[in-house]
């Protein structure tokens, strides 16, 4: 058969095409039919590539776990509800067991609730500093508390027991709405209000109430959340984040059954009082509410605006012998600027501090002192009004469990703050406020421990001691640093960073001035 022969005999086999008449352009081409869905049962089954082979993705089989290793634990916030513990280990109120003290007051004898009490007992807190057993009486029985005391003393768990208490014994109604605090406490940084929240899920871990701090520098749409989709009792918060949170109608405080205000004079200083002000006058009327305020200084200006916003008000006043604690040891050094840095080296190096703060006046000079102690081989790290709010919680948080052992700071820390294990302070610069020099050493030696704060007084800040003096009501001795303390560095000091010239400035600008031509 040849070529034409089996041509023919293709097209004589096969059927013709039916005729498709001819489509204009324009008409849109009609989409071919969906497939039918599967059966949910006969799909095939999905499984994740990783799954298939952990060896291969990960690099080996997961190793097993410890025995000896704690149970892992769920990331929290201050929204989060307090961990309850398990009936496995129920607590037995007859562990609590504190023997009478002359002169001194239980936290048993308060009539506290079985939670407070059992969280008590987990911190070892058995009897009342002086702030606490003269306010805690009165304001577990409802009075407006208008309290003083130093730095350091316990103040702000008496607030948050006098809370606690308040708001065990009168549950909220089951049909409340979200966003209605029942507590409110007030602070003028952000740094105090995250510690006062944190002391608060420590006092309030079994007592089943939420907890939520609100400040500045984080972001916005978390905490937000949480007060819309979770029941909030009580808010610690900064005056600016709140009444933001309030002019977007997040947060209403007309339900409001304790105000307090920590570090009024503070807030005073800072001009937070036309805040302050939006804020109680939207809580509760006075006679409606209980009202506390605490700080360490109680100035004129502060007691008139407690007579204005609190009923009645106690006023508790704990005059110490001195202004500073008695369990600090302070040390004045009388050195040159130059010598400075290498007496911190030393020192840090042979007394081997647990936990150190290191305070300076300027954020560049703190700045600069961090990066030459981590350039001779120092763990530091910086808190300054210049660290992002996000990086200093981390910077706390660190500091706090010790991870970094030294903290070189503003006087953005030098208040409000209680982490424990500080003992040592040193004040690189001598700060121009007496009363912030309290404030300082005042993070070490809390509560009867014992701490050391060393003071540099050169050649421009030894003029600031004669003030500091007069606040303290007794001289401080001034004494050259011992010989050891001024052994060479290991590695010399880095250069000083040179500010950058603005534009405009020196010999050669422009405009008007002496070098402008004269016009002839």
């Amino acid at each position: 058969m040849n070529f034409i022969q089996r041509v023919k005999a293709v097209f004589n086999g096969r059927k013709a095409a039916p005729h498709v008449p001819a489509v204009p352009p324009s008409v849109p081409k009609a989409r071919p039919p969906r497939a039918e869905k599967p059966a949910p049962d006969s799909r095939p089954e999905k499984r994740n590539p990783r799954s298939r082979d952990p060896a291969k993705v990960y690099g080996g089989p997961r190793k097993p776990r410890s025995p000896h290793a704690p149970p892992p634990q769920p990331r929290r916030h201050h929204g989060a509800p307090p961990r309850e513990k398990s009936p496995a280990t129920a607590w037995n109120p007859s562990e609590y067991q504190v023997p009478v003290a002359e002169d001194k007051i239980r936290f048993l004898d308060l009539g506290l609730p079985e939670p407070l009490l059992h969280a008590l007992a987990d911190q070892n807190f058995r009897y009342c500093t002086p702030i606490q057993a003269k306010a805690l009486p009165l304001a577990l029985d409802g009075a407006d508390v208008c309290g003083r005391a130093q730095t350091g003393t316990g103040k702000t768990a008496a607030f948050l027991l006098t809370i606690f208490k308040q708001l065990l014994e009168h549950p909220a109604p089951v049909n409340r709405r979200k966003g209605f605090p029942r507590a409110l406490i007030m602070a003028p940084t952000r740094e105090l209000c995250m510690q006062i929240a944190r002391d608060g899920e420590d006092l309030g871990r079994y007592a089943g109430l939420r907890i939520l701090a609100v400040y500045g520098g984080m972001d916005l749409t978390t905490q937000r959340a949480v007060l819309r989709e979770k029941h909030v009792d009580v808010v610690v918060a900064t005056p600016g984040r709140l009444l933001d949170f309030r002019q977007r109608q997040d947060v209403d405080f007309s339900k409001v059954e304790i105000l307090v205000i920590d570090e009024a004079d503070r807030m005073l200083d800072m001009g937070f009082i036309p805040d302050m002000r939006r804020i109680v006058y939207g809580c509760p009327p006075k006679d409606q509410r209980q009202t506390m305020l605490f700080s360490a200084t109680l100035t004129p200006e502060v007691t008139r605006l407690a007579a204005q916003w609190m009923r009645k008000p106690v006023t508790v006043d704990i005059e110490p012998e001195h202004v500073a604690a008695a369990t600090i040891d302070q040390r004045v050094y009388i050195v040159t600027e130059e010598q400075k840095f290498t007496i911190v080296y030393n020192i840090l190096r042979t007394m081997k501090p647990e936990r150190a703060l290191i305070f300076g006046n300027r954020r560049d000079a703190t700045d600069r002192l961090c990066e030459n102690l981590r350039h001779q081989g120092l763990d530091v790290a910086l808190l300054s009004g210049a660290v992002e709010q996000r990086k200093r919680v981390t910077v706390l948080e660190n500091f706090r469990t010790g991870r970094v052992p030294v903290l070189v700071a503003t006087d953005v820390a030098g208040r409000g703050l209680h982490i424990s294990g500080i003992d040592l302070i040193i004040n690189f610069n001598i700060p121009e406020q007496a009363e912030d020099y309290v404030h300082r050493i005042g993070r070490t030696g809390r509560v009867g421990e014992k701490g050391i704060s060393i003071t540099f007084a050169d050649e421009i800040d030894s003029y600031y001691i004669p003030a500091v003096e007069e606040y303290l009501k007794h001289p401080l001795k001034c004494v050259p640093p011992p010989e050891e303390w001024l052994a060479p560095l290991p590695q010399p000091m880095l250069e000083k960073k040179r500010r950058p010239r603005p534009a405009g400035s020196g010999p050669h600008k422009t405009g008007r001035g002496r070098n402008r031509p004269r016009r002839r």
